[in-house]
Parts: structure tokens; C-alpha cells; sequence
């Protein structure tokens, strides 16, 4: 009896992240502001968007600057970057919501929107990056590191995805955003 609950439970455990990647549509899965307020990417006053797990203790964070850069030049064209916290890599965004607010605001002018702290891999994933990333995924594969990019419209199709050291105003990122700009 015991090794049938155990089974019973082991199979319930494996089918959480599969259910999870079942989810097709990026732009549809639940999401909270790093205030708490619940909204999704399609809801986002954006048509494209360039989903970035950030972190402020990181070797990578000065690229907070050109992702605002990024913001500031297309978001009159219907373009955002929308930023997810994450300590999944070393601890390296261990801050509160209002530490992170405060950080990103008074070193970086951070104006994008930014998301509740998540995981962007392991056992507690987040749908939105178990779909990005699954083995169904445009681009699969888990994200190497903090400032892993992906370039998503408002209606949830993945276009591009972009590694952690590639910085957000490198050519192949600026075309990539301009060409699905004029897509629109």
C-alpha cells in the first residue's frame, strides 16, 4: 500500500512541470507587478516586449541602463522591456519588492515594468519561463544566467531570444526589435 501512495504521489510531482509547459500562449499566463497587482504580457500597454530576468547584485546589472535606453527610444512605438527579479543565479537578487523598486529607480531610472520575483528554472519555475524555455519552447533550454532575454508579442508569439552576456542595444537585438516593430 505504501509504495502504491508513493507512486501515486511521485507521478502527481512529475506532472506539475509538464502541465506547466502545457501552457501555449505566453501572453496569457498569470503574473503579478512587483507591487502585487495580477496582469499578464498581453495586458501590458505593449505590442512587443522584451522579457528579461534582471538581478541588482550582478556582474551583468549595469545592463539595467541599456535596457532602460531600450525603453526610452521604442516605448512610443509600442515596444517594453518588462523586467523579472530573480535570485535563481548565486542570490544575486536577494532585495525585497520595495529594495528592488528603489534600486532600479534611483541607480537606473528604471521606468519599464517590472514583476514579482521568480524562478526562471528548477523545481519552482515559473510558467511563464517553463514555456519560454521547455523542451516545446521556440528556444529551448534553461537560462544561462541573470539578463537572459526573450522577445515576445502582446499576443504571446516568442520571436527571439538572446543570452545573458549579448547586451539589450547590441545590433541583432535593436534590428530584432525594430523588424517586429514594423511587423506590427
Amino acid at each position: 500500500m505504501k509504495s502504491v501512495l508513493f507512486l501515486a504521489f511521485a507521478a502527481a510531482l512529475l506532472a506539475v512541470p509538464q502541465a506547466r509547459s502545457e501552457m501555449k500562449n505566453p501572453a496569457e499566463i498569470p503574473l503579478k507587478t512587483l507591487a502585487g497587482k495580477a496582469t499578464t504580457l498581453g495586458e501590458q500597454q505593449a505590442r512587443v516586449m522584451l522579457v528579461v530576468n534582471v538581478a541588482s547584485k550582478c556582474g551583468l546589472t549595469p545592463q539595467y541602463e541599456a535596457l532602460e535606453k531600450l525603453q526610452l527610444k521604442y516605448k512610443g512605438r509600442g515596444f517594453s522591456v518588462v523586467g523579472f527579479p530573480c535570485n535563481d543565479f548565486r542570490e544575486q537578487e536577494p532585495g525585497t519588492p520595495a529594495q528592488i523598486q528603489d534600486f532600479c529607480k534611483s541607480t537606473y531610472g528604471v521606468t519599464f515594468p517590472l514583476m514579482e520575483k521568480i524562478h526562471v528554472k528548477g523545481a519552482e519555475q515559473h510558467p511563464l519561463y517553463a514555456v519560454l524555455t521547455g523542451k516545446n519552447a521556440v528556444f529551448p533550454g534553461d537560462v544561462a544566467w541573470n539578463f537572459g532575454k526573450f522577445l515576445v508579442t502582446s499576443d504571446g508569439k516568442v520571436l527571439k531570444r538572446f543570452e545573458p552576456k549579448t547586451v539589450p542595444d547590441a545590433p541583432e537585438v535593436v534590428a530584432a526589435i525594430e523588424a517586429a516593430l514594423a511587423a506590427k
